[in-house]
């Protein structure tokens, strides 16, 4: 004969049975291995160059199995540390950051660094420790605009350098590569001249350097100032992507276009646009698509343990390419296709 247990004991039979599960689940090592890797994807600002390495960081999870946030900081250097704070918190498994200041951001880095695998895309910090760089040399970027500067201002003339923030590892190489290049000065990586004082060579100078902190507003009124005061102002640069579309709305407004000569930075579809009228006359640009890409390639690699994917010089080169009116038309049809457009 079956012995029926009291129904009054069946609530401490489920509780004891519930607090063995509960125990036996706690002491049992918790396997990746069926777990997709979270990678934190961290720009530097807002801008159309960092959607398309939007993009390419997202392309990269598909074809990689992996996942990725991507965050913009909209607000600077406290925005970026406060993301920085809470992916680490989540628990994410690796960070590729473009950091806004790197002389201030080290600590932040070398402390994130030992929580997860964390590499800098576009804009490195060298001191730090960070596993590897994934970008461009920027000083090399820098001296090959320069280069088309000169190339089109063979007499000589004043120029104008429009940047976001100089406090930026990529801003400041790139501006003392295109300053280098067209004061004819001997290569140095490491020379770095006062945003603030005019720099003159022969028959070329250079005014001080406009910044406008990733302001919008700030970034085209620097442009209509340097316009006013400077008269017989021969070009004008932009660093960052957004810089020369601001120039250039500027010179229309003061009736100067092609008066003035604009170069630019970046593969902003107003540059693009600019180059294939003829009112801008070239640009230098990066592959925002492949550092994104690129670096959710790496940090997968890196998660899983394979740290011979990290080159000896901790630099995954994506070079810099010259965009003119030559070669335009091409380069389009390429950022289309990376971008899935028709």
């Amino acid at each position: 004969m079956k012995v029926q247990k009291p129904a009054r004991f069946l609530p401490y039979y489920c509780l004891i049975t519930i607090c063995l599960y509960s125990l036996f689940s706690c002491t049992q090592p918790q396997s990746r291995e069926s777990e997709r890797p979270h990678i934190a994807y961290i720009t530097n600002g807002v801008a159309s160059f960092w959607s398309i390495a939007k993009v390419g960081a997202e392309k990269a999870a598909q074809d990689l199995a992996v996942d990725v946030t991507i965050a913009m900081p909209a607000e600077g250097i406290n925005d970026q540390k406060r993301i920085v704070e809470d992916l680490l918190t989540k628990g994410v498994d690796g960070i590729a950051i473009s950091l806004i200041d790197a002389n201030n951001q080290t600590s932040l880095v070398n402390e994130a660094a030992k929580q997860t695998k964390l590499i800098t895309q576009d804009a490195d910090a060298p001191l730090s420790d960070r596993l590897a760089y994934v970008g461009m040399d920027n000083y090399l970027a820098g001296r090959m605009l320069g280069a088309l500067v000169k190339e089109n201002l063979p007499g000589g003339g004043t120029i104008a350098l429009f940047v976001g923030r100089i406090e930026q590892d990529n801003a400041r190489k790139r501006r003392q590569g295109v300053i280098d290049e067209i004061l004819g000065r001997a290569p140095a990586n490491d020379r770095f001249d006062s945003p603030g004082v005019a720099l003159s060579k022969g028959s070329y100078t250079i005014l001080p350097t406009q910044t406008d902190q990733f302001d919008r507003v700030k970034a085209k009124a620097n442009c209509e100032d340097t316009l006013l005061k400077n008269p017989s102002l021969s070009a004008m640069v932009g660093l960052f992507a957004y810089n020369a579309p601001a120039c250039l709305e500027a010179l229309k407004q003061a009736d100067r276009v092609n008066k003035v000569k604009l170069f630019s930075f970046d593969e902003a579809d107003e540059t693009l646009s600019a180059i294939e009228d003829g009112t801008m006359l070239g640009t230098v640009v990066q592959n925002p698509y492949e550092y994104g890409y690129q670096s959710v390639k790496l940090l997968k690699e890196i998660i899983a343990g394979n740290l011979a994917a990290i080159p000896a010089n901790k630099f995954i080169d994506i070079p810099a390419r010259r965009i003119d009116r030559s070669n335009i038309v091409q380069f389009r049809k390429e950022l289309n296709t990376q971008l899935g457009h028709k």
